[in-house]
């Protein structure tokens, strides 16, 4: 195999295959490599952990064809520093020689015959408009889980909903619901659980184009955008019963400027160290945020809001509360309360589009 390209384009390549291999060391070393394959001017480049592949196709100077199998992680650090320029590959029996300028690299290549066969699935397929898209993932991904133990709560529901499409996330400390009318990739009542990460590698290339195919097959699904296709296996499983946590009304309403609040928010989060949660603190004359800190001080500052219902104090973790506030696109925001202990609500003014329900966290 022997080709030419410009460093910028195999940067960025690589930098967004190697989020398809693996984070730990596994059985199958070969998966910690990227699949690189050449037929004329036409270079695939493919990573996976076999839950997740990323597949790019580029356009370079070829000049022999071939493949091979190059560890992931050095031929994305190594196209990183090199310099501006074209950056040449050349295999010799075992081996790739990488060159640039000055600068020469010989890495050794792992077993082509071992990595897995690439078939990219079938499916109900669809085009959506990724500017919606983008602006809708931001709000939702986030609010998964992180933890494997569960799988369930690390991946995003998609459900068919009131003519369009829903993504639901959860961690089961607070919990995110995006509705994007006029979107219809399900038939009606169907649902797909998708992982989180795979929608988090989807987010980051939504600006390669203006539309989003999507390809839902019965164990997997696709996203294509320009020379991009990710393949993400889905998550077997029931997901929560999210509708039944959501509170039916809730008495008490707040309405404070998102802009103000996150910025007295992060003041207040300094004395809001590991576990401390930020209590707020609501009546018809002011509305307080309040954090303490055992053993360092404590940290308080009113804000400007609106406030109609019972005197109250709520606490909650201020990463989550912020995380909330940042992906709101109005001005103006409401939280919503019960009581002490049951869920918020926190949306846009007047925005129908978008739900965050915050867990509160329980203070002496």
């Amino acid at each position: 195999m022997k080709f030419k390209c410009e460093k910028e384009i195999l940067e960025k390549t690589f930098s967004l295959a190697k989020k398809a291999t693996p984070n730990r060391s596994g059985a199958n070393p070969v998966l910690s490599g990227l699949f690189m394959e050449l037929k004329k001017d036409k270079l695939v480049v493919l990573g996976s952990d076999l839950d997740l592949t990323i597949r790019i196709e580029l356009k370079v100077g070829g000049e022999q064809d071939g493949k091979a199998v190059i560890p992931g992680a050095l031929l994305a650090d190594i196209s990183r520093v090199l310099d501006d320029g074209q950056i040449s590959f050349v295999t010799k029996e075992d081996e790739i020689q990488i060159t640039s300028g000055k600068s020469e690299f010989n890495l050794r290549t792992l077993p082509v015959d071992e990595f897995p066969k690439f078939e990219e699935p079938g499916g109900n397929e669809a085009t959506l408009d990724t500017q919606s898209l983008a602006n809708a993932f931001e709000q939702v991904v986030k609010a998964a889980s992180m933890d494997d133990a569960r799988p369930i709560l690390t991946g995003v529901l998609l459900a068919a909903e009131q003519e369009g499409l829903r993504l639901v996330a959860t961690d089961s400390y607070r919990m995110a619901i995006r509705d994007i009318p006029g979107t219809e990739i399900l038939s009606r009542d169907e649902i797909v659980l998708v992982p989180s990460r795979a929608l988090d590698v989807v987010k980051r290339i939504l600006n390669e184009g203006k539309e989003l195919t999507v390809v839902l097959g019965e164990k997997e699904a696709v996203f294509k955008i320009g020379n991009i296709n990710i393949v993400t296996r889905l998550i077997e499983g029931e997901f929560p019963n999210y509708k039944g946590l959501i509170p039916e009304k809730n008495k008490n309403k707040l309405v404070i400027n998102r802009e103000e609040t996150l910025a007295a928010l992060q003041r207040v989060k300094l004395l809001a160290r590991e576990a401390t949660p930020v209590r707020l603190i609501m009546t018809d004359k002011k509305i307080e945020l309040l954090a303490i800190e055992q053993d360092i001080g404590q940290a308080t500052e009113t804000i400007e809001g609106n406030y109609s219902g019972e005197e109250i104090t709520v606490a909650f973790n201020p990463d989550y509360l912020i995380d909330g506030l940042e992906v709101i696109s109005t001005e103006e925001v409401t939280l919503e309360t019960t009581d002490a202990l049951k869920p918020a609500i926190l949306k846009g003014l007047d925005e129908e589009t978008f739900l965050y329900l915050l867990m509160p966290v329980r203070v002496s």
